[in-house]
């Protein structure tokens, strides 16, 4: 078994987080392109690794199919530099490395190369110490691309929405954290859970939320982030809802979010 004594260590000024859950439709990827427009709004260096070969980060930012070479596959799989990579998102303060098609055959083109889990950690020791914060934009399965992020990254946030299978999908996902803690990366860390689409009008989303909160207690953010119509929308005109409507709930969530965030790695590394 490959064991923590690892490649290249990460600059430990920036702070890396893999957004993950297994679970598709939570809300992690408007969370992702959210709060890291939300950090970068106060003043952090934001970079974005859109690891999900449906590249709906690199769409909801406004970075066309023409403009996505090279991307995270190529990273991952040709050793291209991360840094030539990265786009500009005209967001100031916040960039990404898109995703490509050719990242939907990456998790076969990874079984046969050596140290295959840590092939995003050697890329982004190249390129953190430019950052303040590297978001990863997960895909939704626990195959080797996730696996690449959470040996990668220094915490997870998971995404959950409030809804009746919410604590019977995020077991696996805490399991698969902990092997990869005690296998790769005996630093990984829970960061924090954020309860998405969360309905007021709804009781089921309060249960849900209170079940959470009763099961893993402070690792879950005090900050909900509501079901909100326009943060459904932003993401059809390339943009995070902060840019889209500053003034409508989930924008106001998100940067709430953010705050707690930094408030959390603060002290954390404390």
């Amino acid at each position: 078994m490959i064991t923590a004594d690892g490649p290249l260590p990460l600059d430990r000024r920036t702070r890396v987080i893999a957004v993950a859950n297994q679970k598709g439709g939570v809300g992690k990827t408007t969370t992702t392109i959210n709060l890291a427009t939300a950090l970068a709004a106060i003043r952090q260096k934001v970079l974005i690794v859109d690891l999900d070969p449906q590249g709906n980060a690199s769409t909801g930012l406004g970075i066309g199919h023409e403009k996505r070479d090279p991307n995270s596959y190529h990273v991952l799989i040709d050793d291209v530099g991360l840094k030539e990579a990265i786009r500009e998102t005209g967001i100031p303060g916040l960039d990404i490395v898109p995703s490509g098609i050719d990242l939907s055959g990456a998790e076969i083109e990874l079984v046969t190369v050596e140290r295959r889990e840590y092939c995003l950690r050697r890329a982004l020791a190249d390129a953190t110490r430019d950052y303040d914060y590297v978001l990863i934009d997960c895909p939704p399965a626990l195959g080797l691309l996730t696996i690449n992020a959470l040996v990668a990254a220094q915490a997870v946030l998971v995404p959950l929405q409030c809804e009746f299978f919410a604590l019977e999908g995020i077991s696996q996902l805490v399991r698969t954290i902990e092997r990869v803690k005690r296998a790769f990366n005996p630093g990984l860390e829970i960061q924090g859970i954020v309860l998405t689409m969360h309905d007021q009008r709804n009781n089921l989303s309060h249960m849900v939320a209170n079940d959470v909160r009763d099961h893993f207690g402070d690792k879950v953010y005090k900050t909900v982030i509501p079901r909100n119509v326009r943060v459904s929308e932003a993401p059809s005109h390339g943009r995070p809802v902060i840019i889209y409507d500053l003034h409508c709930p989930g924008s106001k969530a998100y940067l709430d979010l953010a705050g707690e965030v930094i408030h959390r790695e603060r002290r954390l590394s404390a």
